[in-house]
């Protein structure tokens, strides 16, 4: 959809994270490491589980998604925000921003959804192990993954072309690294109401279902891992679920919180927005890798059959 002619700025100014020009090259080289190590990271993932036949399961298909998508998701994010803290002008087009801000949207509500398919899959493997082949079959954890992909880019559709419609007349300029949709709002000179009440409903909605699907697995997961009787039976059943659970604190309530919280350009809102735009990204790959057996067994298998 194009945006409406009678919009008389083009261009928005994205203030970054510091005005502090000796600031500024020191978090350029931070976040160059840390985009360079989440690249790497996710690619290795996504080539260790392609490689190893040992992956070839369920959880390893979803992580899989997981890992494609925090590469795109930093993808969408941090190389802007580097060419920001190098350059003088800081400006990002009006298409530019609201195509940001519609992949941030899309991929982040996609990662929502995987991160509740995943929670019914640890569910299915530890509350019915014998049953698991037959509930967590091809076609449904298929299903689940492309549902998560659908959903997601259903919302940003429904959101994005509502901002697209808006008018921006004078404010350009916008406190913030990145184009999100809450940050666009307050610089239009339109009514606003219509696009606000969508994204909150929307972000409620997304938000709520998925909550309710990954609460109900982990009150059963609790539930069925407190009536295993001996100490080490329980310590195997919970390490099977941890790393699921560390990736959706650091991801979830961050992004979620993001998108309801009033934009104000505070640091909180900054800090949300790096923890589940450019610090999950990055803890991904290391929390499924460093606490997970069967990943570092086929991640040295691929390692020595390219060494070989």
């Amino acid at each position: 959809m194009a945006l409406r002619n009678h919009s008389t700025i083009t261009e928005f100014i994205l203030l970054g994270l510091s005005v502090d020009s000796h600031v500024q090259v020191l978090l350029f080289v931070l976040f160059l490491g840390i985009y360079l190590f989440t690249i790497m990271g996710n690619l290795s993932m996504l080539l260790v589980i392609r490689e190893d036949p040992h992956l070839h399961t369920p959880m390893y298909f979803f992580l899989s998604h997981l890992s494609f998508m925090d590469f795109c998701l930093s993808t969408a994010i941090v190389p802007k925000l580097l060419e920001n803290l190098l350059s003088q002008s800081k400006t990002i087009s009006v298409g530019g921003c609201l195509a940001q801000a519609f992949f941030v949207f899309d991929i982040g509500g996609t990662e929502v959804c995987l991160l509740s398919a995943m929670a019914y899959d640890r569910y299915a493997a530890i509350c019915h192990p014998l049953l698991y082949g037959r509930v967590m079959n091809n076609q449904l954890y298929m299903q689940l993954v492309w549902s998560s992909w659908s959903l997601g880019f259903l919302d940003a559709l429904i959101n994005t072309p509502l901002t697209m419609n808006l008018d921006f007349c004078e404010a350009k300029i916008i406190h913030h690294y990145s184009c999100e949709l809450p940050s666009l709002f307050p610089l239009s000179c339109s009514d606003v109401s219509t696009s606000l009440t969508v994204l909150v409903c929307s972000t409620l909605l997304h938000g709520g279902g998925t909550f309710f699907l990954i609460f109900f697995s982990y009150v059963r997961i609790v539930s069925t891992i407190l009536s295993i009787g001996s100490t080490s039976g329980r310590s195997k059943a919970f390490s099977t679920c941890s790393s699921h659970l560390t990736a959706l604190s650091f991801f979830y309530g961050s992004a979620f919180l993001r998108y309801l919280m009033p934009t104000s350009g505070s640091p909180l809102e900054l800090i949300f927005s790096i923890q589940y735009g450019v610090v999950t990204p990055l803890v991904n790959p290391l929390i499924y890798s460093l606490k997970n057996k069967e990943v570092k067994n086929a991640l040295r298998r691929t390692l020595g059959k390219f060494l070989q």
